[in-house]
C-alpha cells in the first residue's frame, strides 16, 4: 500500500514565496508509484492541504485532514519549509510533540535541535569555529541590548550587517562607515532574537551543496557564485543577477579542503537530508559563511543544478529520503 506524503512549504517568514516554489518542486519529484503525494501549506493559524485545486484544513492535533468523511493521517512529511517554522526546529517539536500520544509522523531532514543551531546564525558560526574552520570575525548583539559602538573600532569596513536568524539574504545590509553602521543596527536590533555584525571578506564565493546518502556524506558539487550586485543578495539569488559556475573554478586542493570542510560540519552538526553550506576562499583559505539545513529547490537554486551535473536524479533522492525518514 502507498504510504501518505505530505510535503510541507510556505512557512511564517519573508520566505514564504521561495518555499512555496521550492515545494512545488519537490512535489513534482516525488515518485507516485511509490507515495501519494500532499501539497501541505503552513501559514500561521492556517495548516492545509492544497489537493485537487482544494483546500482541506489539518487537525493540528494529530496533523491529518478530512475530504468528506474520509479522514487522510500521514506517513511522513517532507520538510521544505524555509525560515521559521521549518528551518528553525518548531515544526519538527510540533511533530516530536506528537509522540507521546502515539502519534508517530516521521520528518525529513534535520532534528529541531539541529535545525535550532544551523539557523542561529551567530550559535552556528561559534561551532564551526570549534571544528577549526576560519570564519570572519563578528559580534553579536542580543535583541533589544544597548549598544556602546566603540565595540566595533576594531573591526574593518565594510561590514555586513543582519538579522540573526533568517535566510535568503532577507535582513542583510552592507555598511561602509559608522554612520551606516548606526542606522542599520538600529534599524534591526528589535527583530529576531539579535544582530550579527561581520567583517566583509574578499574572495570567491562558493556554495558546496551534500547529503548523506547510502552510508556516505556525498557532496554534489562546488559552485562559484558571481554576483553583479555589491554581495550574494536576494535580487542575485533569485532575480537573475548572478552568474553561477559548476564546477568552481578553484584548484583541486581547493575543493579538496571545502569538502573537507563541508562534511565535517554536516557530520558533527549530526545532519540529515539536504544541505548546502557557503564559503568565501581568501588566501585558499575557506572561510565559513553559513548553512542551510533546508535549501533552495526551485528552479533557480543551487542545489538541484548541481544534483543534475552529479548525473544524479533528483527524483531519485527525494525517494532516497522519504525511504530513510520512513525507516528511521
Amino acid at each position: 500500500m502507498k504510504k501518505n506524503i505530505g510535503v510541507l512549504m510556505g512557512g511564517y517568514s519573508d520566505e514564504f514565496g521561495i518555499s512555496i516554489k521550492s515545494g512545488n518542486n519537490i512535489f513534482d519529484n516525488i515518485d507516485t508509484k511509490l507515495y501519494n503525494p500532499y501539497k501541505i501549506i503552513i501559514e500561521k493559524n492556517n495548516w492545509r492541504v492544497r489537493y485537487k485545486e482544494n483546500n482541506y484544513m489539518i487537525d493540528e492535533n494529530d496533523f491529518s485532514f478530512k475530504i468528506g468523511k474520509n479522514k487522510i493521517q500521514f506517513d511522513a512529511v517532507f520538510n521544505v519549509i524555509h525560515g521559521t517554522p521549518g528551518e528553525d526546529g518548531l515544526i519538527q517539536r510540533y511533530f516530536d510533540s506528537l509522540k507521546p500520544f502515539g502519534i508517530n509522523i516521521p520528518y525529513t531532514g534535520p532534528n529541531s535541535n539541529n535545525a535550532r543551531i544551523t539557523f542561529n546564525k551567530n550559535e552556528c558560526i561559534d561551532f564551526v569555529k570549534k571544528l577549526d574552520i576560519s570564519c570572519a570575525k563578528s559580534i553579536f548583539i542580543k535583541k533589544n541590548q544597548k549598544i556602546d559602538f566603540k565595540i566595533f573600532n576594531k573591526m574593518e569596513f565594510p561590514l555586513f550587517v543582519k538579522t540573526n536568524n533568517s535566510g535568503s539574504s532577507f535582513g542583510v545590509t552592507k555598511v561602509n562607515n559608522k554612520e551606516d553602521l548606526k542606522k542599520n543596527i538600529e534599524n534591526l536590533i528589535g527583530l529576531g532574537n539579535g544582530i550579527l555584525v561581520e567583517e566583509s571578506l574578499n574572495g570567491i564565493e562558493v556554495s558546496v551543496g551534500l547529503m548523506k546518502y547510502k552510508g556516505d556524506i556525498k557532496v554534489f558539487g562546488i559552485t562559484e557564485i558571481v554576483t553583479e550586485n555589491e554581495f550574494f543578495d536576494y535580487d542575485a539569488k533569485y532575480m537573475g543577477k548572478s552568474s553561477e559556475i559548476t564546477p568552481a573554478r578553484i584548484p583541486m586542493e581547493i575543493s579538496n579542503d571545502l569538502e573537507t570542510c563541508a562534511k565535517l560540519i554536516y557530520e558533527n552538526l549530526g545532519l540529515s537530508g539536504f544541505a548546502r553550506t557557503d564559503f568565501i576562499i581568501v588566501n585558499d583559505i575557506p572561510y565559513f559563511l553559513e548553512l542551510n539545513s533546508i535549501p533552495g529547490m526551485s528552479d533557480e537554486s543551487i542545489f538541484p543544478k548541481q544534483v543534475k551535473l552529479s548525473n544524479l536524479k533528483l527524483k531519485d533522492l527525494v525517494s532516497y529520503m522519504i525511504d530513510n525518514a520512513l525507516n528511521n
